[in-house]
Protein backbone atom coordinates (compact mmCIF):
# COMPACT_ATOMS: atom_id res chain seq x y z
CA UNK A 1 0.00 0.00 0.00
CA UNK A 2 1.38 3.39 -0.99
CA UNK A 3 2.50 5.78 1.74
CA UNK A 4 2.87 9.53 1.91
CA UNK A 5 6.55 9.30 0.97
CA UNK A 6 5.61 7.43 -2.23
CA UNK A 7 3.18 10.21 -3.11
CA UNK A 8 5.85 12.86 -2.48
CA UNK A 9 8.34 11.02 -4.71
CA UNK A 10 5.82 10.54 -7.53
CA UNK A 11 4.78 14.20 -7.39
CA UNK A 12 8.34 15.52 -7.06
CA UNK A 13 7.58 17.44 -3.86
CA UNK A 14 8.34 17.16 -0.17
CA UNK A 15 6.33 15.11 2.32
CA UNK A 16 5.38 18.39 3.99
CA UNK A 17 3.90 19.68 0.74
CA UNK A 18 1.84 16.51 0.35
CA UNK A 19 0.57 16.95 3.90
CA UNK A 20 -0.39 20.56 3.25
CA UNK A 21 -2.30 19.60 0.09
CA UNK A 22 -4.20 16.81 1.86
CA UNK A 23 -5.13 19.12 4.73
CA UNK A 24 -6.31 21.90 2.44
CA UNK A 25 -3.57 24.37 3.39
CA UNK A 26 -3.65 27.45 1.13
CA UNK A 27 0.14 27.95 0.89
CA UNK A 28 0.65 25.45 -1.95
CA UNK A 29 1.04 26.38 -5.60
CA UNK A 30 -1.61 25.25 -8.06
CA UNK A 31 0.98 23.22 -9.98
CA UNK A 32 2.17 21.35 -6.88
CA UNK A 33 -1.40 20.72 -5.76
CA UNK A 34 -2.28 19.26 -9.17
CA UNK A 35 0.76 16.95 -9.16
CA UNK A 36 0.08 15.75 -5.61
CA UNK A 37 -3.57 14.99 -6.29
CA UNK A 38 -2.65 13.17 -9.50
CA UNK A 39 -0.12 11.05 -7.59
CA UNK A 40 -2.67 10.30 -4.87
CA UNK A 41 -5.11 9.11 -7.51
CA UNK A 42 -2.54 7.07 -9.43
CA UNK A 43 -1.14 5.33 -6.34
CA UNK A 44 -4.49 4.89 -4.61
CA UNK A 45 -3.14 6.54 -1.47
CA UNK A 46 -5.51 6.81 1.46
CA UNK A 47 -4.47 9.03 4.40
CA UNK A 48 -4.56 7.55 7.88
CA UNK A 49 -7.61 9.27 9.35
CA UNK A 50 -6.61 8.57 12.95
CA UNK A 51 -3.10 9.96 12.55
CA UNK A 52 -4.41 12.98 10.68
CA UNK A 53 -6.94 13.73 13.43
CA UNK A 54 -4.15 13.73 16.01
CA UNK A 55 -2.19 16.26 13.95
CA UNK A 56 -5.09 18.55 13.07
CA UNK A 57 -7.31 18.05 16.14
CA UNK A 58 -10.11 17.21 13.72
CA UNK A 59 -11.67 13.84 12.95
CA UNK A 60 -13.82 14.94 9.99
CA UNK A 61 -16.63 13.05 11.70
CA UNK A 62 -20.09 14.29 12.60
CA UNK A 63 -22.46 12.80 15.15
CA UNK A 64 -26.17 12.45 14.44
CA UNK A 65 -28.65 11.53 17.18
CA UNK A 66 -32.10 10.88 15.77
CA UNK A 67 -35.29 10.29 17.70
CA UNK A 68 -36.37 6.96 16.18
CA UNK A 69 -34.57 5.07 13.43
CA UNK A 70 -37.73 3.00 12.75
CA UNK A 71 -39.64 6.16 11.83
CA UNK A 72 -39.37 6.53 8.03
CA UNK A 73 -39.11 10.30 8.41
CA UNK A 74 -35.92 10.01 10.47
CA UNK A 75 -34.58 7.25 8.24
CA UNK A 76 -34.82 9.58 5.24
CA UNK A 77 -33.37 12.44 7.30
CA UNK A 78 -30.37 10.32 8.30
CA UNK A 79 -29.77 9.30 4.70
CA UNK A 80 -29.73 12.90 3.46
CA UNK A 81 -27.41 13.89 6.33
CA UNK A 82 -24.97 11.12 5.45
CA UNK A 83 -25.01 11.97 1.73
CA UNK A 84 -24.39 15.68 2.28
CA UNK A 85 -21.70 15.05 4.89
CA UNK A 86 -19.88 12.67 2.56
CA UNK A 87 -20.00 15.25 -0.22
CA UNK A 88 -18.36 17.77 2.14
CA UNK A 89 -15.64 15.35 3.28
CA UNK A 90 -17.15 14.19 6.56
CA UNK A 91 -18.26 10.82 7.92
CA UNK A 92 -21.31 10.36 10.16
CA UNK A 93 -21.85 8.25 13.28
CA UNK A 94 -25.55 7.73 14.03
CA UNK A 95 -27.19 7.11 17.40
CA UNK A 96 -30.85 6.10 17.75
CA UNK A 97 -32.54 7.60 20.83
CA UNK A 98 -35.71 5.53 20.38
CA UNK A 99 -37.67 8.53 21.79
CA UNK A 100 -35.94 7.99 25.17
CA UNK A 101 -34.13 10.96 26.76
CA UNK A 102 -31.71 8.75 28.70
CA UNK A 103 -30.70 6.88 25.54
CA UNK A 104 -30.33 10.17 23.70
CA UNK A 105 -27.86 11.41 26.35
CA UNK A 106 -26.00 8.11 26.22
CA UNK A 107 -25.36 8.59 22.50
CA UNK A 108 -24.45 12.26 22.89
CA UNK A 109 -21.92 11.41 25.61
CA UNK A 110 -20.34 8.63 23.53
CA UNK A 111 -20.12 10.81 20.44
CA UNK A 112 -18.44 13.62 22.35
CA UNK A 113 -15.97 11.10 23.80
CA UNK A 114 -15.11 10.04 20.24
CA UNK A 115 -13.96 13.59 19.50
CA UNK A 116 -16.45 14.24 16.74
CA UNK A 117 -16.14 17.64 15.08
CA UNK A 118 -19.81 18.52 15.46
CA UNK A 119 -23.19 17.21 16.56
CA UNK A 120 -26.63 17.10 14.93
CA UNK A 121 -29.49 16.32 17.32
CA UNK A 122 -33.25 15.97 17.12
CA UNK A 123 -33.97 16.31 20.87
CA UNK A 124 -36.38 13.88 22.52
CA UNK A 125 -37.24 16.52 25.13
CA UNK A 126 -36.29 20.03 26.14
CA UNK A 127 -34.46 19.39 29.39
CA UNK A 128 -31.23 17.49 28.73
CA UNK A 129 -28.53 18.97 31.03
CA UNK A 130 -25.86 17.21 28.97
CA UNK A 131 -26.83 18.96 25.74
CA UNK A 132 -27.27 22.27 27.51
CA UNK A 133 -23.74 21.94 28.92
CA UNK A 134 -22.34 20.92 25.54
CA UNK A 135 -23.93 23.92 23.85
CA UNK A 136 -22.66 26.32 26.52
CA UNK A 137 -19.18 24.82 26.21
CA UNK A 138 -19.09 25.78 22.55
CA UNK A 139 -19.51 22.33 21.02
CA UNK A 140 -20.46 22.84 17.34
CA UNK A 141 -24.09 21.74 17.34
CA UNK A 142 -27.23 22.07 15.23
CA UNK A 143 -30.75 21.05 16.17
CA UNK A 144 -32.70 19.43 13.34
CA UNK A 145 -36.51 18.99 13.21
CA UNK A 146 -36.89 19.61 16.95
CA UNK A 147 -35.10 22.07 19.17
CA UNK A 148 -34.62 23.18 22.78
CA UNK A 149 -36.09 26.66 23.32
CA UNK A 150 -33.70 29.16 24.83
CA UNK A 151 -30.53 27.33 23.75
CA UNK A 152 -28.36 29.38 21.39
CA UNK A 153 -27.92 26.70 18.73
CA UNK A 154 -28.89 26.94 15.03
CA UNK A 155 -32.16 25.14 14.25
CA UNK A 156 -33.04 23.55 10.90
CA UNK A 157 -36.71 22.62 10.77
CA UNK A 158 -39.95 22.67 8.82
CA UNK A 159 -42.76 25.05 9.71
CA UNK A 160 -45.97 23.03 9.49
CA UNK A 161 -48.42 25.65 10.71
CA UNK A 162 -49.54 26.80 7.25
CA UNK A 163 -49.91 23.19 6.11
CA UNK A 164 -52.02 22.34 9.18
CA UNK A 165 -54.18 25.37 8.41
CA UNK A 166 -54.56 24.09 4.83
CA UNK A 167 -55.49 20.64 6.13
CA UNK A 168 -58.21 21.94 8.46
CA UNK A 169 -59.63 24.15 5.68
CA UNK A 170 -59.64 21.10 3.41
CA UNK A 171 -61.45 18.98 6.00
CA UNK A 172 -63.97 21.74 6.67
CA UNK A 173 -64.70 22.05 2.93
CA UNK A 174 -65.38 18.31 2.84
CA UNK A 175 -68.08 18.83 5.51
CA UNK A 176 -66.19 17.52 8.55
CA UNK A 177 -66.84 19.28 11.85
CA UNK A 178 -65.76 16.85 14.56
CA UNK A 179 -61.97 16.76 14.28
CA UNK A 180 -59.66 15.01 16.75
CA UNK A 181 -55.88 14.88 17.10
CA UNK A 182 -53.38 12.29 18.31
CA UNK A 183 -50.72 14.59 19.73
CA UNK A 184 -47.03 13.95 20.13
CA UNK A 185 -45.21 14.35 23.46
CA UNK A 186 -45.76 17.82 24.93
CA UNK A 187 -42.09 17.87 26.00
CA UNK A 188 -41.04 18.04 22.34
CA UNK A 189 -41.34 21.22 20.32
CA UNK A 190 -42.95 19.40 17.40
CA UNK A 191 -45.45 17.73 19.71
CA UNK A 192 -46.66 20.98 21.26
CA UNK A 193 -46.44 23.05 18.08
CA UNK A 194 -48.64 20.74 16.00
CA UNK A 195 -51.41 20.67 18.62
CA UNK A 196 -51.42 24.46 18.89
CA UNK A 197 -51.43 24.84 15.11
CA UNK A 198 -54.37 22.43 14.87
CA UNK A 199 -56.30 24.22 17.62
CA UNK A 200 -55.70 27.64 16.01
CA UNK A 201 -56.76 26.38 12.58
CA UNK A 202 -59.99 24.96 14.01
CA UNK A 203 -60.76 28.29 15.67
CA UNK A 204 -60.52 30.03 12.29
CA UNK A 205 -63.55 27.98 11.24
CA UNK A 206 -65.45 28.45 14.48
CA UNK A 207 -64.58 24.95 15.71
CA UNK A 208 -63.18 23.93 19.09
CA UNK A 209 -60.93 21.08 20.17
CA UNK A 210 -62.64 19.33 23.13
CA UNK A 211 -60.50 17.44 25.63
CA UNK A 212 -62.19 14.22 24.52
CA UNK A 213 -60.86 14.81 21.00
CA UNK A 214 -57.27 15.35 22.15
CA UNK A 215 -55.30 12.14 22.69
CA UNK A 216 -51.76 12.03 24.05
CA UNK A 217 -49.40 9.90 21.97
CA UNK A 218 -45.65 9.40 21.94
CA UNK A 219 -44.80 9.32 18.21
CA UNK A 220 -45.03 5.50 18.29
CA UNK A 221 -47.59 3.31 16.48
CA UNK A 222 -48.95 1.68 19.66
CA UNK A 223 -49.97 5.05 21.09
CA UNK A 224 -51.82 5.87 17.87
CA UNK A 225 -53.71 2.60 18.17
CA UNK A 226 -54.55 3.18 21.85
CA UNK A 227 -55.74 6.78 21.39
CA UNK A 228 -57.87 5.89 18.36
CA UNK A 229 -59.56 3.08 20.26
CA UNK A 230 -60.51 5.66 22.87
CA UNK A 231 -61.93 7.97 20.20
CA UNK A 232 -64.00 5.12 18.75
CA UNK A 233 -65.44 4.30 22.19
CA UNK A 234 -66.92 7.80 22.60
CA UNK A 235 -70.68 8.25 22.43
CA UNK A 236 -70.01 10.69 19.59
CA UNK A 237 -66.74 9.68 17.91
CA UNK A 238 -64.85 12.23 15.81
CA UNK A 239 -65.37 12.32 12.06
CA UNK A 240 -61.63 12.79 11.45
CA UNK A 241 -58.52 11.66 13.32
CA UNK A 242 -55.40 13.73 12.63
CA UNK A 243 -52.25 11.90 13.75
CA UNK A 244 -49.32 14.21 14.49
CA UNK A 245 -46.82 11.79 12.98
CA UNK A 246 -46.77 8.89 10.52
CA UNK A 247 -46.27 6.00 12.97
CA UNK A 248 -49.22 7.11 15.10
CA UNK A 249 -51.26 7.32 11.88
CA UNK A 250 -50.43 3.70 11.09
CA UNK A 251 -51.47 2.73 14.61
CA UNK A 252 -54.75 4.62 14.14
CA UNK A 253 -55.35 2.78 10.88
CA UNK A 254 -54.82 -0.56 12.65
CA UNK A 255 -57.35 0.40 15.35
CA UNK A 256 -59.99 1.35 12.79
CA UNK A 257 -59.57 -1.89 10.85
CA UNK A 258 -59.57 -3.98 14.04
CA UNK A 259 -63.12 -2.70 14.68
CA UNK A 260 -64.22 -3.77 11.23
CA UNK A 261 -64.52 -0.13 10.17
CA UNK A 262 -63.31 1.51 6.99
CA UNK A 263 -61.42 4.72 6.22
CA UNK A 264 -62.94 7.12 5.20
CA UNK A 265 -66.47 5.63 5.15
CA UNK A 266 -66.70 5.29 8.94
CA UNK A 267 -63.95 7.67 10.07
CA UNK A 268 -61.45 9.80 8.16
CA UNK A 269 -57.69 9.84 8.79
CA UNK A 270 -54.95 12.38 8.08
CA UNK A 271 -51.31 12.47 9.17
CA UNK A 272 -48.36 14.75 9.72
CA UNK A 273 -45.16 13.46 8.02
CA UNK A 274 -45.89 11.93 4.64
CA UNK A 275 -44.14 8.62 3.91
CA UNK A 276 -43.93 6.45 0.77
CA UNK A 277 -46.20 3.81 2.35
CA UNK A 278 -49.16 6.18 2.41
CA UNK A 279 -49.71 5.95 -1.35
CA UNK A 280 -50.01 2.16 -1.03
CA UNK A 281 -52.62 2.04 1.74
CA UNK A 282 -56.31 1.62 0.89
CA UNK A 283 -57.27 4.41 0.66
CA UNK A 284 -54.07 6.45 0.19
CA UNK A 285 -53.55 8.73 3.19
CA UNK A 286 -53.89 12.51 3.05
CA UNK A 287 -50.80 13.87 4.80
CA UNK A 288 -48.57 16.84 5.49
CA UNK A 289 -45.18 16.39 3.85
CA UNK A 290 -41.97 17.87 5.19
CA UNK A 291 -38.99 18.61 2.88
CA UNK A 292 -36.98 15.94 4.70
CA UNK A 293 -34.05 15.66 2.32
CA UNK A 294 -33.60 19.42 2.18
CA UNK A 295 -33.70 19.61 5.98
CA UNK A 296 -30.94 17.01 6.34
CA UNK A 297 -28.71 18.70 3.79
CA UNK A 298 -29.26 22.16 5.25
CA UNK A 299 -28.48 20.89 8.76
CA UNK A 300 -25.14 19.45 7.63
CA UNK A 301 -24.20 22.67 5.83
CA UNK A 302 -25.04 24.73 8.92
CA UNK A 303 -22.95 22.44 11.13
CA UNK A 304 -19.96 22.43 8.78
CA UNK A 305 -20.12 26.24 8.61
CA UNK A 306 -19.90 26.29 12.40
CA UNK A 307 -17.00 23.81 12.44
CA UNK A 308 -15.03 25.61 9.75
CA UNK A 309 -15.38 29.05 11.30
CA UNK A 310 -18.19 30.47 9.20
CA UNK A 311 -21.36 31.96 10.65
CA UNK A 312 -24.06 29.26 10.70
CA UNK A 313 -27.70 30.20 10.31
CA UNK A 314 -31.01 28.67 11.26
CA UNK A 315 -33.19 27.44 8.39
CA UNK A 316 -36.97 27.10 8.31
CA UNK A 317 -38.62 25.43 5.33
CA UNK A 318 -42.36 25.11 4.64
CA UNK A 319 -44.28 21.85 4.89
CA UNK A 320 -47.12 21.20 2.43
CA UNK A 321 -50.44 19.39 2.32
CA UNK A 322 -50.68 16.31 0.07
CA UNK A 323 -54.34 15.50 -0.65
CA UNK A 324 -55.22 11.87 -1.30
CA UNK A 325 -58.43 9.95 -0.39
CA UNK A 326 -58.45 9.07 3.31
CA UNK A 327 -60.73 11.96 4.30
CA UNK A 328 -63.55 11.38 1.84
CA UNK A 329 -62.02 13.21 -1.08
CA UNK A 330 -63.47 12.44 -4.49
CA UNK A 331 -61.37 9.98 -6.47
CA UNK A 332 -58.92 11.52 -8.92
CA UNK A 333 -59.28 10.49 -12.57
CA UNK A 334 -56.25 8.23 -12.22
CA UNK A 335 -57.94 6.42 -9.32
CA UNK A 336 -61.06 5.48 -11.33
CA UNK A 337 -60.78 2.13 -13.17
CA UNK A 338 -61.30 2.35 -16.91
CA UNK A 339 -64.71 0.91 -17.99
CA UNK A 340 -64.70 -2.53 -19.50
CA UNK A 341 -65.29 -2.52 -23.26
CA UNK A 342 -68.75 -3.52 -24.44
CA UNK A 343 -69.21 -6.72 -26.49
CA UNK A 344 -69.61 -4.57 -29.61
CA UNK A 345 -66.33 -2.77 -28.89
CA UNK A 346 -64.53 -6.05 -28.27
CA UNK A 347 -65.79 -7.49 -31.54
CA UNK A 348 -64.39 -4.57 -33.53
CA UNK A 349 -60.97 -4.52 -31.90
Amino acid sequence: MAGIKDVATAAGVSVATVSRVLNGHPSVSADARTRVLAAVEELGYRPNAVARSLRTDQTHTLGLVISDVLNPYFTELARSVEEEARALGYSVIIGNADERPELQDHHVRNLLDRRIDGLLVSPTDGGSPLMLDAARAGTPMVFVDRWIPGVDVPVVRADGRAAVRDLVAHLYALGHRRLAIIAGPAATTTGSERVEAFRAALAEHGLSLPDAYTGQGDFQAESGRRVTEGFLDLAEPPEVVFAADNLMALGALDAVRARGLRVPDDIALAAFDDIPWFVHTDPPVTAIAQPTGELGRAAVRALVDRIEGREPRSVTLPARLVVRRSCGEPAAPSDIPAPSPSPAQRSTS
